[in-house]
């Protein structure tokens, strides 16, 4: 893994599909590394209301939109963990220029989980629209099929998210040490 992190630029950088923890492992890591910590769905949230409304109203050109340039004024934070949306992925211009500036963690789930999770969420249908129309189970498995190539590029390391959170943690803190 090349050398991605500095002193004055420790950024972790969370990536992957809906429901493998972004959210949850990224305040526990940003807490322990005692980091900042940026959940890209709130900010999108608190600036342009519930992510489902928005797509309704608006569409997912409009959201992913939004979101390019929040990740575009992400590229320079610094000390600081970002849980990014699943789909945040797509905007390779963007990323490939946020990949240069912290470790992108690529974290993973199998489908039945992903839904499972989804289904326990409370507010997993306000902040996670449909992408496809499908039902849940047949919407993951292709999109995590189509987005896999891109976030297997688009990230320094992978990380198996149905372990215990605290395993998940040390595997990062662990790359960590091995590049600071």
């Amino acid at each position: 893994m090349e050398r991605v992190l500095s002193e004055q630029k420790r950024k972790i950088i969370l990536v992957g599909y809906r429901a493998t923890g972004k959210s949850t492992v990224g305040k526990l890591l940003a807490e322990r590394l005692s980091l900042g910590f940026i959940d890209m769905d709130e900010v999108l949230v608190a600036r342009y209301g519930e992510i489902s409304q928005l797509v309704r109203e608006r569409g997912w050109d409009y959201f992913r939109a939004r979101e390019k340039e929040l990740l575009e004024e992400l590229v320079g934070s610094r000390e600081v963990v970002i849980s990014t949306g699943g789909g945040a992925i797509l905007h390779r211009d963007v990323w490939h220029k946020l990949q240069k500036t912290g470790l992108v963690v690529w974290l993973t789930a199998d489908p039945e989980t992903i839904c499972r999770r989804l289904a326990a969420d409370a507010v997993s249908d306000s902040q996670r629209p449909s992408l496809t129309g499908s039902d849940i189970k047949s919407e993951a498995a292709k999109v995590l099929a189509e987005r896999e190539p891109l976030y297997r590029e688009g990230s320094h390391l992978e990380i198996d998210s149905t372990r215990p959170l605290t395993e998940v943690v040390a595997e990062i803190e662990k790359a960590l040490d091995m590049n600071v």
